[in-house]
């Protein structure tokens, strides 16, 4: 199957991220959301991205416009039917999802591939939403999008091997390392990073340091690029703390549970840089 028109759920952070590698790799691309807001601004981000690539030298002007020449914007999931291949990138929570893919099974194409940019919640479950299991796919980007290399790959139970390997294939036209994990909540990354994401909260909650001091602590001590609270506030709380249920729930385990204090501040609306306050103010 030649895939020719990428169809992308969500216009926010991840959606315009991945939309804008799509279109770079020349694909055809079909941006939707539920309003003509949301589309708009992550229409804009990307343009901004892209500028700024054309102001450091790093794209032609022409690439610029011929990129976003390539993107079509939607507010109608029904435009979905022209996709050969689609990546919903919609907020972490599991029945928005489930609708989600229910409508794409019943608009898109019977070869179309309908994959999934969730963090943590298992691909089987998403797929059961629909007739085609076999053609549903984890394909989990990470933020932000156009800068990043990996993409986690993850096949349920039911998806085929031409799914996996067309979807392999994607990542790399994207210019993306794909890896392929199993499908079990989290997957690799947010397995092993969220838990950590959450311990550093529980540092703060029982005050053993200072939200620079635990940061300072990762970035110097252990090296990491970004301290996990400063990572958090980039992430999102909300999505943190989604992820943090949904390994919880699906494991069962104490130490999967989410800091009190993690959900404190998503409750007060304390959601990180997308709200303005997080750990950190901005």
């Amino acid at each position: 199957m030649e895939i020719k028109t990428f169809g992308v759920i969500g216009a926010g952070q991840m959606g315009n991220g991945i939309a804008q590698v799509a279109a770079a790799s020349g694909l055809d691309v079909i941006i939707n959301d539920i309003s003509e807001e949301f589309v708009q601004r992550g229409y804009k981000a990307i343009d901004k991205f892209l500028s700024k690539s054309v102001e450091k030298g790093k794209l032609a002007a022409q690439e610029k416009e011929a990129i976003l020449g390539r993107i079509k914007i939607s507010t109608d999931i029904k435009d979905m039917a022209a996709a050969d291949f689609v990546v919903e990138a919609a907020t972490e929570t599991e029945d928005l999802k489930f609708k989600i893919f229910r409508d794409l099974d019943q608009i898109c194409k019977p070869h179309a591939i309908l994959s999934t940019n969730t963090s943590s919640i298992p691909i089987g479950r998403i797929a059961a939403q629909t007739k085609r299991p076999e053609k549903v796919i984890g394909m989990h980007f990470m933020n932000p999008v156009p800068i990043m290399k990996l993409v986690e790959v993850i096949r349920g139970i039911a998806t085929s091997d031409e799914t996996f390997r067309l979807t392999w294939i994607l990542s790399e036209k994207f210019g993306k390392t794909p890896a392929e994990a199993n499908d079990f909540p989290g997957f690799i990354a947010n397995r092993i990073l969220m838990p950590m994401i959450n311990e550093a909260v529980f540092a703060l909650y029982h005050n053993v340091g200072s939200r620079e001091a635990i940061d300072t602590v990762m970035k110097l001590g252990m090296n990491h690029p970004m301290g996990p609270l400063a990572l958090a506030d980039l992430i999102g709380l909300d999505t943190c703390l989604a992820i943090m249920e949904t390994l919880y729930d699906g494991f069962k385990d104490s130490k999967y549970r989410p800091c009190p204090l993690l959900r404190k501040y998503v409750e007060a609306g304390w959601l990180g840089r997308k709200s303005g306050r997080g750990f950190y103010e901005y």
